[in-house]
């Protein structure tokens, strides 16, 4: 039985969803899975990493995430060291603003993590020694809010960790590889969805901004992210709508119409297919 490691164990008491835990030098380690997300920065050495199915070597530069039940661990340790930012996505209150519009955003934090959980991919990020010092000295910020927690800390850190994002993201932008490039494309079309979030699914479009025909999209868009882009945008649109149910007393309809649905009896089935109650069921349940 393969090991969970629980939130309760590795954030502070106080319930901030970011944490670092250095490595250096990383120690062997049995294979585990987390309750958390967990950014990977590999500061020096090397190592073979597992994950499931798939192995590769890891070194001074790579970065990755490690996201949901997947299971990994680390052999063959060679004087590794890590910088591993642990982070529960549904707890961080930051908006991402305009970051789904970088492809890159979409290639290192959506589709790369998800398409090594199905398939060995070659699609990692490697920093250049100048891009690496860039994010250390980010993360180096982000460990002594964490570590101090003076006033403000949350906001601080919070800051610090989307700097880290953001830069990652523009860094992935620049992958020379070829499976790099091939989840590029496919987060170009994700970010081209994003922002016409309230547009019907044109696959043809779609296929013309990742540079590939339809059917061909349609089999990358299914192995990257585990669904359809017409089932894609409808999981995004409930996403916002449960951000509108928590935050605003407008009306279910409104929410429906806002988020890019033409009819609120569709939106509804659709809430409770995804989320399993009500759009105003999950009002209520939600304070």
């Amino acid at each position: 039985m393969k090991r969970i490691l629980k939130i309760n164990e590795w954030f502070h008491p106080d319930g901030f969803p970011i944490s670092i835990e250095r490595r250096e030098p990383q120690e062997s380690f049995e294979p585990h899975a987390h309750e958390f997300a967990e950014l990977v920065i590999v500061t020096g050495g090397k190592c073979l990493h597992v994950t499931g199915q798939d192995s590769w070597e890891m070194t001074a530069g790579d970065v990755f995430v490690i996201a949901g039940p997947s299971e990994h661990e680390y052999r063959d340790l060679v004087d590794l060291r890590l910088v591993n930012i642990l982070y529960q996505p549904n707890q961080l209150k930051m908006g991402l603003f305009d970051l789904p519009s970088v492809a890159g955003y979409h290639a290192l934090f959506t589709l790369e993590p998800t398409q090594r959980s199905r398939q060995a991919t070659k699609g990692r990020l490697h920093l250049n020694p100048k891009e690496l010092a860039q994010i250390t000295e980010l993360v180096e910020r982000l460990e002594v809010e964490l570590k101090t927690r003076e006033p403000g800390f949350g906001f601080m850190a919070t800051a610090a960790f989307m700097q880290i994002i953001g830069l990652l993201s523009r860094c992935y932008g620049r992958s020379p590889s070829p499976d790099g490039r091939a989840l590029l494309r496919i987060g170009e079309a994700l970010s081209h969805l994003e922002r016409n979030i309230h547009r019907e699914v044109n696959l043809d479009e779609l296929a013309s901004i990742a540079h590939m025909s339809q059917r061909s999209f349609l089999r990358v868009f299914q192995s990257a992210t585990g669904t359809s882009p017409l089932a894609w945008v409808i999981e995004q649109r409930i996403n916002r709508a449960c951000g509108l149910l928590r935050h605003t007393d407008r009306r279910v309809t409104e929410i429906a119409f806002d988020v890019g649905f033409n009819d609120s009896n569709y939106f509804t089935r659709q809430f409770r297919k995804i989320t399993g109650f009500s759009p105003r069921d999950y009002r209520m349940r939600q304070g």
